[in-house]
């Protein structure tokens, strides 16, 4: 499993092994380059031990108040202080700690594992649960990808979650992912083993947080992040797409960075595409220049879209879920290329700040009844409003597209809009906590839960198959606490005029003076790639794909194959699941031979 990640840590690896629990681990030298910082890390009394994937950005602090304890330090490296936190304040120490983070902490005294992710979910973490045989076993991962190494692993697919993915692109659907047997851990969750019995003894806890804002000036909160996120031992650099988000970023890290050091920014995209924010190697050249960042282009192409895309699916054994993520593997490889192992991403400032216009204004008209969805479905809940409104594949055309036998398989009460309906109605909780009497802020708690999830999810994984750790400086605790606080008319202005200038109205207002004009008006644009018009390189895989002929009807997939263009919201997750499955059913095939 370990050297199964090997590409998320190239750096070195390590295994600890004590009676009845093993851990491996990959590293990605960021903070402190010795041997010192090697992980699976272990306390100075042997007790302790901790496997742990990320940045703690509040480090300084963290150590003071462990140091003032008593507690003495062998390394400069932040998972010492993560080690150190936890064996002296056990869970609640999370409360403290400000990054971004997925771990693994064993207490070999008692035989006590407690695995957990930071608050937003910057940073994966999967775990498979498994009775064979009379034996009982735990195991963990930072990818699905690393689960075929399991001996007798099952990668049965769950089938609610395949059609969750035709529906929505998203590769897990709450807890669940598209295998059956292995599960995410969310943002913000602990989970705690005893192993020191036969049987195993589990539980689920949500992570203390601090959760608070400390300060309503949005500027300060956001340039306070964006330098925490820069400590690094090795070179760090920036994605830029010319885009509010990442010049915000940009402009903040150049005023931080030690004098004399030039910031590297890196663009990524189509050549001579058109996106309705206008081309982003051009504004992200623009910004650049204003900068003074010394600035480099990754484009990719039809060609290499076409090959990266079936091979981005085999090497992390997940489907993509959005096609730009091929572009942030391409753009993740230059940098490498370049000298860079950091990278900092503009991700979390639309989920936090309300920055999806179509989106809200969807939810608008749902909590007013004025949206056409309501006039076939009058009395759907919001969760199901959430689901319908931003389908690939509506749940409407399921009897045109699904084979009646599977969608016989998932139509048993546990369906998709029951599943939405429950993560919709958390929202509304944490609204309701948080005191927010606007509705419209439980749609954007959704946005957070759901979209959110998934854009880390695709930054991390494109950019860790290339051997680079890729930051969000704009999701970050102290960030969204600020976010939180805010009321949503100063995030999103429904009344106001169709303009992108509606939208994330705090953030742009706070960095009017720092960024050209052209920029604070832009439309959104990530990476963009023509990919309706590209979308075509994939017609053979659909065509092929005997796994995809157990969910989809043969009349859907030719029609589809036959105009991809016209077709294009259901060949890409078609395409993608199809990639998926057949590279399932190769690893099916390895691990049978390796039995056999």
């Amino acid at each position: 499993m370990r050297d199964r990640l090997a590409h998320r840590g190239p750096d070195g690896s390590g295994l600890w092994e004590a009676e009845g629990a093993a851990i491996g681990h990959r590293r990605l030298a960021i903070v402190d380059l010795s041997e010192h910082a090697a992980q699976p890390m272990t306390a100075a009394n042997g007790r302790f031990v901790l496997a742990y994937n990320g940045e703690l950005y509040n480090d300084a602090d963290v150590r003071r108040d462990l140091s003032a304890l008593g507690v003495s330090f062998r390394t400069s490296s932040d998972t010492e202080t993560f080690l150190q936190a936890l064996a002296t304040w056990g869970p609640e120490a999370l409360a403290r700690c400000r990054g971004m983070y997925a771990f693994c902490f064993v207490d070999s005294a008692r035989q006590v594992a407690l695995l957990g992710r930071d608050p937003l979910g910057v940073k994966p973490l999967y775990f498979s649960h498994r009775r064979s045989g009379g034996a009982e076993s735990f195991a963990f991962a930072s990818e699905l990808g690393a689960f075929p190494a399991i001996p007798g692993f099952d990668g049965t697919p769950d089938p609610l979650v395949v059609s969750a993915y035709l529906t929505t692109a998203r590769t897990t659907l709450a807890e669940r992912t598209l295998f059956q047997r292995v599960s995410t851990v969310r943002p913000g969750q602990l989970i705690r083993i005893h192993y020191a019995d036969e049987s195993l003894r589990i539980s689920m806890h949500d992570a203390p947080e601090s959760g608070l804002a400390q300060s309503r000036d949005v500027e300060a909160v956001v340039r306070e992040s964006i330098g925490a996120h820069l400590r690094s031992d090795v070179p760090l650099c920036a994605l830029l797409s010319g885009g509010l988000d990442s010049s915000i970023i940009a402009a903040a890290a150049c005023e931080q960075l030690p004098a004399g050091t030039r910031l590297r920014t890196y663009c990524s995209g189509a050549k001579g595409a058109t996106a309705p924010g206008g081309d982003d190697f051009a504004f992200a050249r623009q910004v650049a220049d204003r900068l003074g960042c010394e600035h480099t282009e990754a484009p990719v192409t039809q060609e290499s879209f076409g090959r990266l895309w079936g091979d981005l699916i085999r090497r992390q054994l997940t489907p993509l879920s959005t096609p730009n993520e091929v572009a942030i593997f391409e753009v993740a490889s230059s940098l490498r290329a370049g000298g860079h192992k950091v990278a900092l991403s503009g991700e979390g400032a639309d989920e936090l700040f309300g920055g999806y216009d179509l989106a809200l204004l969807q939810s608008v008209q749902y909590q007013d009844g004025s949206h056409p969805i309501l006039e076939l479905h009058p009395s759907i809940g919001p969760g199901e409003f959430e689901l319908r409104a931003n389908a690939w594949l509506s749940p409407d055309a399921y009897a045109d597209v699904l084979l009646p036998e599977y969608r016989a398989r998932i139509d048993h009460g546990n369906d998709l809009s029951d599943v939405f309906e429950r993560e919709f109605h958390s929202c509304e909780k944490r609204a309701e906590n948080l005191g927010h009497s606007d509705p419209l802020q439980a749609h954007l708690f959704f946005q957070q839960r759901t979209n959110l999830a998934g854009l880390l999810l695709r930054l991390d994984t494109a950019t860790m198959l290339a051997g680079v750790e890729g930051r969000t400086p704009l999701a970050d605790v102290r960030v969204r606490a600020l976010a939180e606080s805010l009321p949503m008319r100063e995030k999103f202005d429904a009344e106001g005029e169709r303009t992108v200038r509606r939208t994330k109205i705090a953030l742009r207002r706070a960095f009017a003076s720092a960024l050209p004009e052209g920029v604070l008006s832009r439309e959104k644009a990530s990476f963009p790639l023509p990919f309706q018009n590209w979308i075509g390189v994939a017609r053979r895989a659909v065509l092929e794909s005997e796994g995809l002929r157990e969910y989809v009807r043969e009349d859907a997939l030719q029609a589809a194959a036959a105009n991809p263009s016209q077709y294009w919201h259901l060949v890409w997750p078609m395409a993608n699941l199809a990639y998926w499955l057949d590279a399932v059913a190769v690893e099916s095939r390895v691990r049978g031979s390796v039995a056999a």
